[in-house]
């Protein structure tokens, strides 16, 4: 839901895997981690979002090569990011002040530019009640909810005592999301709420934008009862693309067959209103205006869906999902109307995907009938994290892990200039060209070279993609720039398959 940012063949992160593509456009577009313009894909601004990207950029399919760019000059990477040195890099994470910061502050600065691992190298050198409170906005971003809310809850009264206004916001925000991803509505309503009325006057636009849609839908579902997900044995399943580019999967609403659009990185389950009625579902009179959506405000109603049925094998009882009307969420362009979209409710259930070449995904839920086989989770891939909208994988061999956004519902792949300085010899004697990225609020032609042959290795695999645009300049968003590449589906295209696994937090890649 915005920030992805994850799947689509599209397929992730969160689960991965963002809208985040279609929300990394228009986050930039609007500086703000907003959504990408829904005449070129799905809506970068989400909110919980974010939870939700994993996670993607549909609209950053355009590629200007124009008259060739003076050789650029490397940016200096270590003077850029000095606090976010991998360890063996040089520079460590240390309690007490280094270059002005202290501890705290280095360690929120790591988890802004996604450094995970970096931030849970350190853990053990904290006093205990500091490594509690980051444990706790590690397992958030590991997905595990249960962790994180043992972890976090009970540091609520001390840390909005403090007066540290950037702990507060972490935690505040880490438990909102987890009770929303877990599917208490309840908790979820208050958490939001009370992050607002706390924070009043200290988000930012971004964050504004990011908790739009929890903050204004979920008290209209506090009184729908939980969902549920029957069990069901490992299956899998022919989808189709979209004219979005966009993975559409093949489901049931109280067994009549419609196709929805799969985003890993949306916070909540959709459906179109002429569906609903359809469908004899009984729409709430309450409504709430967003706008973080399409980037138009939009009136969404909220239904509850008695039996959903995901490929006509996985079967939801109680879904909650939130109702639009049909004019609201339409592509003109492509003449594609949105019968309704699976958001990270549907992908938490499904436990592992891996989407392969020939347009099949292979499910193994995380209930099963029966025993799971040996070999059934993933535990050898790449971590893989969720950080708002944005589905954020660590690839790379141990210890020298770097962070690449995965948007399986973008089109575009493109390596940033954090990327560039680590392999600008890579480049020496070839000729750079202009490159430019639509929806860029300036979108600015950057000098931008091709990488005919990129490695990339998640865990035990290394596998090459081709022809991959390089910036060597900074695009001056830092949805953009904090990460060394967002890998969209021209480069997911090239691999034999590609697994997410909500179980493990691990991404697997086949090589053709």
């Amino acid at each position: 839901m915005r920030q992805a940012r994850p799947c689509r063949l599209n397929l992730i992160p969160s689960y991965i895997l963002s809208m985040k593509g279609l929300r990394i456009a228009t986050a930039a577009i609007s500086q703000r981690s907003a959504i990408v313009p829904r005449d070129w894909s799905l809506p970068l601004r989400r909110s919980v979002d974010a939870l939700i990207a994993c996670m993607l950029v549909l609209a950053v399919t355009g590629l200007f090569a124009q008259e060739p760019a003076p050789p650029p000059t490397p940016p200096d990477t270590k003077q850029a990011h000095p606090e976010t040195q991998e360890p063996g890099a040089g520079a460590q994470v240390h309690t007490g002040t280094t270059s002005g910061l202290d501890a705290d502050a280095r360690l929120q600065n790591l988890l802004a530019d996604h450094q995970f691992l970096l931030v849970e190298s350190q853990l053990d050198n904290l006093p205990p009640e500091q490594a509690q409170f980051y444990r706790g906005i590690l397992a958030n971003r590991s997905n595990d909810l249960k962790q994180s809310i043992q972890l976090l809850e009970p540091l609520v009264d001390k840390v909005a005592a403090s007066g540290n206004t950037g702990q507060e916001k972490l935690l505040r925000k880490a438990l909102a999301e987890d009770y929303l991803r877990a599917g208490d509505w309840t908790k979820a309503a208050k958490a939001y709420e009370t992050l607002e009325n706390r924070l009043q006057g200290k988000l930012s636009i971004e964050e504004q934008d990011e908790i739009e849609m929890p903050l204004k839908l979920l008290p209209l579902a506090q009184a729908n009862p939980p969902m549920t997900v029957e069990p069901c044995d490992p299956f899998k399943l022919q989808v189709s693309r979209n004219p979005l580019g966009l993975t559409d999967i093949p489901v049931f609403v109280d067994a009549r067959p419609h196709t929805w659009m799969l985003d890993p990185t949306a916070p909540f389950n959709l459906i179109a209103r002429s569906l609903a009625k359809e469908a004899g579902l009984k729409v709430s009179d309450e409504a709430s205006t967003i706008h973080t959506l399409t980037g138009k405000p939009m009136q969404v109603h909220v239904t509850v869906i008695p039996r959903f049925t995901l490929g006509g094998r996985l079967t939801f009882r109680n879904m909650t999902a939130f109702v639009y009307e049909d004019a609201d969420y339409v592509y003109p362009r492509s003449h594609y109307q949105v019968q309704g979209v699976l958001g990270y409710p549907t992908l938490a259930a499904l436990g592992s995907l891996t989407v392969t070449a020939d347009a099949t995904i292979e499910v193994r839920p995380t209930r099963q009938i029966l025993p799971a086989e040996k070999d059934d989770e993933l535990t050898m891939g790449a971590r893989f994290f969720l950080d708002g909208d944005q589905v954020i994988v660590a690839l790379g061999v141990p210890t020298q892990e770097r962070m690449y956004v995965v948007d399986a519902g973008g089109q575009q792949t493109y390596l940033t200039s954090r990327y560039y300085a680590e392999h600008s010899a890579d480049f020496a004697g070839m000729k750079a060209t202009l490159f430019s990225l639509p929806g860029l609020e300036s979108p600015t032609p950057r000098p931008a070279y091709v990488g005919e042959t990129v490695l990339l290795t998640a865990g035990p695999t290394t596998v090459t993609v081709h022809f991959v645009r390089v910036l060597t300049q900074p695009l001056g968003s830092a949805a953009l720039d904090d990460v060394y590449g967002v890998l969209g589906m021209d480069a997911l295209e090239q691999l034999k398959a590609y697994t997410f696994d909500y179980r493990t937090m691990r991404f697997g890649v086949r090589a053709e």
